[in-house]
């Protein structure tokens, strides 16, 4: 795989895991948003915080800055506060997400090969980044298994729906295009 098209790909897959956190959140009234199941899991609400947190400190300043910023407190994105309103926790995660891509855009194909550190450990950029992609696609998996078990029943298909399988591969696009 050249550079370009790496650089590309994961561009394209952190675009598509984007996608998907923005349309399971989208599905879910506010008190679902903010529901745990219990005392000590995690609501969709604390996990959208934990991932705001993160883009923000590994992405600012990318090749330059341990990706752990000094001003990080990890552990208060686990905790529900007065400011913590649905549209500002949105907001700061599409501003984490439009961080991250444009920091990705911003790199060059000898980027890839540098190194860059996240929490004292060197890492090459492209190990840096296959990191995050991973990180992200966890967590955007708990929002979506939350969103779903939030939505009573109601409950648009972020993908290929159960029994439509042979239709998808009869029309892919009519799919693609959700």
């Amino acid at each position: 795989m050249t550079g370009e098209s790496e650089l590309q790909t994961y561009l394209r897959e952190f675009r598509g895991i984007r996608r998907l956190a923005d349309k399971a959140i989208a599905q879910v009234e506010d008190e679902a948003f903010f529901a745990g199941f219990n005392d000590t899991d995690n609501s969709i609400a604390i996990v959208v915080k934990h991932l705001a947190g993160n883009m923000r400190s590994r992405w600012t300043d990318f090749l330059t800055a341990d990706g752990e910023k000094p001003d990080r407190h990890r552990d208060t994105e686990f905790l529900s506060t007065d400011q913590d309103t649905r549209a500002f926790l949105t907001e700061r995660l599409a501003a984490g997400w439009d961080l991250l891509m444009a920091t990705l855009e911003s790199l060059s194909l000898a980027d890839l090969e540098r190194t860059v550190t996240i929490r004292g450990e060197p890492l090459l950029v492209r190990q840096a980044i296959a990191r995050q992609l991973s990180h992200y696609s966890y967590h955007v998996g708990q929002v979506v298994l939350l969103a779903k078990q939030h939505s009573r029943g109601s409950w648009d298909s972020l993908s290929i729906p159960r029994g439509h399988s042979t239709e998808f591969n009869q029309d892919p696009k009519k799919y693609l295009s959700r």
